[in-house]
């Protein structure tokens, strides 16, 4: 266990700020209110305290993982991202097979080489890219923007109006913005005085969601109190068996794509009030684990399974776009609206990674 620990706090020092959206418009958003200036030069500092000038704005843009070519896609630089990971991991975009693939037979791996031969404008890299291929990309003379971790969704949003900035879609990241404004204060006005359920989010190996968070800003937007910070966890931790028995969760919340059932112990589905009263929901992973604007869906979905009533009374906007948005990108708007769709993608976030290590077997709860 000590060294899985070990493999852990090494994640979490790589942690990446993305999200998984599928389509570049918003549809029933006015006129932008945000105001996102584009001039170039632009010259902005990134995660790794370098001092990134984009001279002119970019025609060629290289998306270095799954995660930043969804942010591009997003606010609408689709059309100018001419390198990404190709593949199962990007499928989930429309067009996501006309940029050339920079991506080794593995799939996820980046080939530096295939990277300098486009002759991007700018390269885009999560937190968790290759240190030394950002090196090596910049020692070639590439403009690479490299983005910090995001703990809350006021990260988000500020990545998204950089995202602009940097690629020239200040439109397009100004009516993301409004979108995400306007869908997360309809919820935050509807789940406003109701009471809220302990949440505990179950990420496997015994691992959750503490304090200082995404993921629990995610749920407390939504109208729910982070079982995690409650128990003292601090960033992303494990809490034992007895600590979430003793606190007593109304609700287990774990990402669909890796699990198919909670990971959690049958003791505690049988001894919780989350179990005992089938209060288990199975959120999608694109949506809750990656910090981009799709979450919105994921705060829709808990806002919707904590809050029915209250939810009931936003109208079916939200869930509209969800539906469409989810259409678009050749998903099951069902298995989307209830958790079910997609597959986690490696490399985007914390959360993510530490899905993925639970997901290889290592379960905490779950005793031989």
């Amino acid at each position: 266990m000590n060294r899985v620990f070990t493999v852990v706090v090494a994640l979490l020092v790589l942690t990446s700020t993305f999200g998984i959206g599928a389509v570049g418009a918003h549809d029933g958003v006015a006129a932008a209110q945000s105001e996102i200036e584009c001039e170039f030069p632009a010259t902005v500092t990134d995660a790794t305290g370098e001092e990134i000038t984009v001279e002119e704005e970019p025609e060629r843009i290289v998306a270095m993982q799954p995660s930043d070519a969804q942010m591009l896609w997003e606010i609408g630089a689709r059309e100018k991202v001419v390198g990404m990971p190709v593949g199962q991991y990007t499928e989930y975009l429309e067009g996501h097979d006309e940029p050339t693939d920079i991506t080794q037979d593995d799939g996820l791996t980046v080939n530096t080489e295939q990277v300098v031969d486009l002759e991007p404008d700018v390269v885009f890299a999560s937190s968790v890219a290759d240190e030394e291929q950002v090196a090596q990309l910049r020692d070639a003379g590439i403009t690479v923007y490299q983005v910090g971790d995001a703990t809350s969704i006021d990260d988000v949003r500020e990545n998204t109006e950089t995202f602009g900035q940097l690629s020239g879609e200040c439109a397009g990241a100004a009516e993301t913005l409004d979108w995400m404004d306007e869908e997360i204060g309809a919820i935050e006005r509807a789940v406003e005085g109701e009471d809220s359920p302990t949440v505990l989010f179950a990420m496997g190996d015994g691992f959750t969601a503490g304090e200082g968070t995404f993921i629990e800003d995610v749920i407390e937007t939504a109208g729910g109190e982070n079982l995690g910070s409650e128990a003292g966890i601090e960033s992303y931790g494990q809490i034992s068996e007895e600590v979430v028995l003793s606190e007593d969760p109304d609700w287990i919340v774990y990402p669909d794509g890796n699990f198919e059932e909670p990971p959690v112990s049958d003791q505690v589905l049988q001894s919780t009030t989350a179990g005992q009263e089938d209060q288990v929901f199975a959120v999608n992973a694109n949506q809750m684990n990656q910090p981009g604007p799709q979450v919105v869906y994921a705060i829709d979905a808990l806002a919707e399974t904590f809050h029915p009533d209250a939810y009931e009374a936003i109208g079916n906007d939200t869930a509209a776009a969800n539906d469409s948005t989810n259409e678009a990108a050749g998903n099951d708007s069902t298995d989307a609206a209830d958790g079910s769709g997609g597959e986690d993608q490696p490399g985007f976030g914390v959360v993510a990674a530490l899905v993925a290590l639970a997901a290889a077997g290592l379960l905490f709860f779950r005793r031989r």
